[in-house]
């Protein structure tokens, strides 16, 4: 009853919301598109599982970074880039966005880099790159990996720039149901529990999506699903779901650039899963829902962007002494003996260990339709759910974008531990799980751009 009234009130909101603009659309945007093909050119070392011991084997799907580009009628503009990769490390993504502000005379705030967090995909950067231990040739590949991509994203972004045509923007939501809170749910239970419609806690089944219409041409969709794409766990490049998804409507709509932007999925996975076949079938069901919301009149998009961009300090619980990670790194666990490694990197670097993380919180105000808050990092479901009942559900909140340096939990996945809360951060290098009041902090910050 209660799952019932929540998924009623939110038709019923979002009637409104679709009512409160004017059924007539307006080209007050200027639209442009491009994209890359980044996937990697020789075998090389995928990234997303702990557990790998071997370099890639060709692959099932290309990898892709696709741009678009939107201008408001003052002329401001809005780069959203999407990335077929696990994550993307905080030098990299300011390399990428440093160039383009430094081409096209923007600021960080009006460029969002977003990664889909497919687990079949190579390492980039420094990202998870102490989950791993491997030699000075691997490690080389990845550098050249990551140099190559910066080039890549750049280019495409440039020529988004020059394909820049007039636009119009729409907006709607649908829904897809895989995804499963994997903390409150055994893998091997969720059959039996979907079934019974016993499955337990929270989740975000939405799926938000932007339209973008040149003439009589769907020129480009940006679309979203909070949910973990871990459906694949083997050794071929792949976009899993999201890039299936992205497949599929492009194969639809001949001509359209589709876009996936990843939700707060950080707790929630697509059960079951382990096939192609299942990640085949999640990609169709990501792409009927957002069909579906094409179908349907959306919200017409008008008015001015408002872009607001900060990295706030978000301490760490614990910072190990020197001698504490000189031990750990003789350690015959290799993750902890990774991590210690390259803190001690760091401190030898700084001369000490940073007590905190710059964490990126982005939002952009879309004229007089939804705002858009764009976080980095591995976000539990929890910041999506929280955003909508506090601000409204004209919100769409996505993660891992601009820096996946860690997860970031809740108040309540913090204090309950485990993999989100806690361990993944040996995973990403951290010296630690984050201090108590990551969750208002980065709460205070949406607000205060909200308000600005």
């Amino acid at each position: 009853m209660i799952r019932f009234m929540i998924r009623f009130a939110l038709s019923f909101s979002l009637a409104i919301f679709l009512l409160s603009f004017n059924s007539t659309s307006a080209a007050d945007w200027l639209a442009g598109t491009a994209r890359a093909n980044i996937t990697p050119t020789e075998n090389m070392w995928m990234s997303g599982y702990g557990s790998r011991d071997k370099i890639s084997a060709g692959k099932l799907t290309d990898l892709w970074a696709k741009v678009l580009v939107l201008n408001d009628s003052t002329g401001t503009p809005f780069v959203i880039v999407t990335l077929d990769l696990v994550g993307i490390d905080r030098q990299t993504s300011l390399a990428i966005r440093q160039r383009i502000c430094e081409r096209h005379d923007i600021e960080l705030a009006n460029i969002s880099l977003f990664t889909s967090h497919t687990h079949t995909g190579p390492i980039v950067g420094t990202n998870l790159l102490s989950m791993y231990v491997l030699t000075e040739g691997q490690l080389k590949q990845i550098d050249e990996y990551t140099e190559r991509l910066v080039e890549q994203v750049g280019s495409a972004i440039d020529r988004a720039f020059v394909d820049l045509e007039p636009a119009e923007v729409s907006y709607g939501v649908g829904e897809a149901t895989f995804a499963v809170n994997r903390r409150e749910n055994s893998e091997q239970e969720v059959p039996r529990l979907r079934k019974e419609g016993k499955l337990k806690g929270p989740f975000d089944h939405r799926v938000p999506v932007f339209r973008v219409q040149s003439g009589e041409q769907l020129k480009a969709v940006v679309f979203g699903y909070a949910c973990h794409a871990t459906t694949l766990s083997f050794y071929q490049w792949s976009g899993d779901y999201p890039g299936f998804a992205q497949l599929e409507l492009e194969e639809r709509h001949p001509g359209t650039l589709a876009l996936f932007a990843a939700g707060c999925g950080a707790d929630q996975n697509p059960v079951p899963r382990r096939t192609v076949e299942l990640a085949k079938k999640y990609g169709k069901e990501l792409a009927a829902a957002v069909d579906e919301v094409l179908e349907k009149p959306m919200a017409s998009v008008q008015g001015e962007l408002a872009v607001h961009y900060q990295e706030i300090p978000i301490k760490f619980a614990k910072l190990p002494t020197r001698e504490e990670l000189e031990a750990t790194a003789e350690s015959k666990d290799h993750y902890d003996a990774g991590r210690a490694i390259t803190l001690l990197k760091q401190w030898d670097a700084l001369g000490r260990l940073a007590p905190d993380y710059p964490y990126p919180v982005q939002t952009c105000k879309f004229g007089n339709g939804p705002t858009w808050v764009i976080l980095g990092g591995e976000v539990v479901v929890d910041y999506a759910l929280r955003i909508e009942q506090e601000f409204g559900d004209t919100y769409w909140t996505a993660g891992y974008a601009n820096d996946v340096m860690a997860y970031i939990p809740s108040r309540r996945v913090l204090a309950e531990g485990g993999y989100e809360g806690a361990t993944a951060m040996r995973y990403y290098g951290l010296p630690s799980p984050w201090e108590a009041k990551v969750e208002s902090k980065i709460i205070d910050e949406i607000r205060e751009q909200l308000v600005r």
